[in-house]
């Protein structure tokens, strides 16, 4: 490829925000009785924006940085300089790819161009002919990271956070010479930890502690003087005074190294396979290029990385991931579609919890933890309220073991949760949530004890995760202050908070509930009242048609595994298990009563739940899942079994009749936000883009509905 087609690529994005890479010469700091080392060209990569706008790597960012590098080789051929380093503006070094940039690449070969124009500016960088030094400071992510392990030596900030290579959860691999180099640096079990374990595990990133342990770093500094620190050890290791250790290093041609390479492949492959049951081709094509590039030069492992992205770049699955990733985590999840004007939210300076249940407790410390107002908790009796502050005491001390926080904080989070049996410890709330019985009249009765207690502004929220929140404020005096908060289990981890919005419901209680989901950090959006909003409508219509094709005669481990195709985080029957049958069935009871045959009620389901038992599935002698006998006696079935096939096409097609209905109904805005939902509510992959991408790509959509849910291009290849 030649500098005209990098050219030519880079003019494809004329609104591109550069990255610039502003170079500094520094006379190194000498060694103790020693003269300086010389010359030190240092790198600073900065957009010019502030620490919200990340700095980026797109094309020509990538050409500037090249020709940079250039000069800066011909200046170290003449001994103008001994050392070249690259940093970053303050909190990164670089947050990766342009992911904007990269979607637009609508040709397979402006892809191979960018991959090619990467590893050409890096090949420059690992090519100066004197020694690089990447210093970390911050973010260093996908390309970001590949710049550091392209150069020579790299230190880290104990500060740093989010480093990492995160493709494989993007729908790339790393193509700029990470999947080449990270093994040979840190062993190749570290390096399937870094490229696939930690992707696939809710995109885990690594601190620079953790990155220094590893190897990926040669050194480690504090952030007051990291810079200062970094060039001191660079002037060392330039000097001589210096030689970093490497002990994870690996030499790919030693017999004892080629038994383990191929063993963390195959315990990669199995991670993938558990993880997404390859319904997504990226984590395979990471770990192809690792197998294969053992024994390959590194030229040849970046032709192949260069080849690997450019059809990758091309799939629906990487379109919908980024359109998953940046166009609904990054950006709607920020603009919540029909929030009322923030302004008109009101301050929240004491918040009551009704219930000192498992939820209830965690809800309590959640509102302690990040919005630091004083929380009080009630429930029937001292020994309920007792266990409920009790657990968040325990929580708290687990927080403070784990050294997450510190002394000072855990005794204002515990100082901050009390408890009481009188609902009267209320008047002074401005916002009181129920948490109790999931029965529609016991919380109508929570509700109007409440408001006889609270004052007239104070907002009453529900957690009710099917239930009417219009009914439930039916018989209040004041219904414009009821607002649902479901909240999803584990409270603390799931990101979701689906705000329900009654008829009565008023802007300000709104705005309200708006503000307080971000004080509590969590991405807030706005349903209708309608039965089980949305997580819960579409899981239990999922969860119901493969509970069905069971019931009429599907062998389970048929039913139960036909979706892995969708490559979901777990399979119906393991969900239901973990759910609760007795939740889930009360759900599908309430969806049932609302929309009729759509959502039908299991005979067989209700018989496991009167006689105990948990779930389905159970672990066998030999550690296989199994049903047990005890278990099918209590059941009966149809005569009309399904193959996997059938039940998959006969899901794909209930969940495209069900969204089409919701959209139809107002539920959400748009599919956006119901895809938005099923990502942070229920952990469907990226790679599906939520569900309705899916359900495009399948041909579900318009089998059902007779038209897609998004047009072609948003989340896959354009038409």
């Amino acid at each position: 490829m030649s500098a005209a087609d990098f050219t030519r690529l880079a003019d494809l994005f004329p609104n591109e925000t550069v990255t610039h890479s502003y170079v500094q010469d520094i006379e190194l700091p000498a060694p103790a009785g020693k003269p300086s080392p010389g010359t030190f060209a240092l790198i600073t990569l900065d957009n010019g924006l502030d620490h919200s706008k990340p700095t980026t790597l797109g094309p020509n960012t990538l050409v500037e940085l090249g020709k940079v590098l250039e000069g800066l080789r011909e200046r170290a051929a003449r001994g103008e300089i001994v050392g070249v380093g690259v940093t970053g503006k303050p909190y990164y070094l670089v947050a990766g790819a342009d992911l904007s940039a990269v979607k637009n690449l609508d040709k397979r070969e402006h892809g191979l161009w960018m991959a090619q124009l990467g590893h050409d500016v890096y090949s420059t960088l690992a090519g100066l002919g004197v020694p690089s030094f990447a210093f970390i400071n911050g973010a260093a992510l996908g390309g970001g990271l590949e710049i550091a392990l392209q150069s020579t030596y790299r230190t880290v900030s104990t500060g740093a956070g989010a480093l990492a290579l995160p493709e494989a959860v993007l729908g790339l691999v790393p193509g700029w010479g990470g999947v080449y180099i990270l093994p040979r640096l840190i062993g190749p079990e570290n390096a399937v930890k870094v490229m696939i374990e930690n992707p696939l595990s809710n995109n885990r990133t690594l601190t620079g502690p953790q990155a220094f342990s590893l190897g990926v770093a040669d050194a480690l500094f504090e952030p007051a003087d990291f810079l200062e620190q970094s060039l001191a050890w660079a002037a060392g290791v330039i000097s001589g005074d210096l030689v970093p250790e490497r002990t994870n290093a690996v030499d790919p041609a030693d017999p004892a190294t080629a038994a383990r390479w191929d063993a963390a492949v195959t315990a990669g492959r199995a991670f993938v396979d558990a993880k997404t049951s390859n319904a997504a081709p990226a984590p395979g094509k990471v770990l192809d290029i690792l197998e294969a590039n053992r024994t390959m030069t590194q030229a040849q492992s970046a032709a192949l990385e260069c080849e690997t992205l450019a059809d990758l770049m091309q799939t629906d699955e990487f379109r919908a991931t980024v359109y998953a990733f940046l166009d609904l985590v990054q950006r709607r999840s920020k603009r919540p579609a029909g929030a009322p004007d923030r302004k008109l939210a009101r301050p929240v300076t004491k918040i009551g919890v009704v219930g000192a249940g498992l939820m209830a407790s965690q809800l309590a410390l959640l509102f302690a933890r990040q919005l630091k107002v004083p929380v009080v908790m009630t429930d029937i009796d001292q020994a309920r309220v007792d266990k409920g502050v009790g657990y968040v005491h325990a929580e708290v001390d687990k927080l403070l073991g784990k050294k997450r926080i510190s002394q000072d904080a855990a005794n204002r989070t515990k100082a901050l949760v009390t408890g009481s049996v009188s609902k009267e410890v209320f008047a002074d709330a401005d916002f009181v949530i129920e948490a109790v019985f999931e029965e529609l009249n016991v919380k109508k009765q929570v509700f109007a004890e409440l408001e006889a207690v609270v004052s007239p502004d104070c907002i009453l929220a529900t957690n009710t995760s099917s239930l009417s929140v219009t009914a439930m404020a039916a018989d209040l005096q004041h219904r414009e202050r009821v607002v649902g908060f479901h909240f999803f289990n584990p409270v603390a981890v799931m990101p979701l908070l689906e705000i329900v919005r009654a008829p009565k419901t008023d802007d300000a209680v709104l705005a309200t509930a708006f503000e307080l989901a971000k004080g509590l950090k969590k991405t807030a959006v706005l349903v209708k009242d309608a039965p089980a909003f949305v997580v819960n409508r579409i899981l239990l219509r999922l969860m119901g048609e493969v509970t069905a094709a069971f019931d009429e005669g599907t062998p389970a481990e048929v039913a139960d595994n036909a979706l892995r195709p969708m490559g979901l985080p777990m399979t119906p029957f393991t969900l239901g298990a973990m759910v609760g049958l007795p939740v889930a069935q009360h759900v599908q009871e309430s969806l049932h009563a609302a929309f009729g045959e759509r959502f039908t009620v299991s005979a067989n389901l209700q018989k496991l739940i009167d006689n105990g038992v948990k779930g389905l599935w159970a672990t066998g002698p030999d550690g296989s899942q199994e049903i047990p006998d005890s278990t099918l006696a209590l059941m009966s079935f149809g005569t009309s079994p399904s193959t996997a096939e059938q039940v998959l096409r006969r899901t794909q097609d209930a969940l495209a009749e069900e969204i089409g209905l919701m959209l139809t109904e107002g539920v959400v805005a748009a599919p956006e936000d119901i895809d938005l939902c099923m990502i942070l509510g229920a952990g469907w992959p990226m790679f599906l883009g939520g569900i309705t991408p899916y359900l495009d790509r399948v041909g579900a959509s318009e089998r059902v509905n007779g038209r897609r849910f998004l047009p072609p291009g948003m989340a896959s290849r354009p038409a």
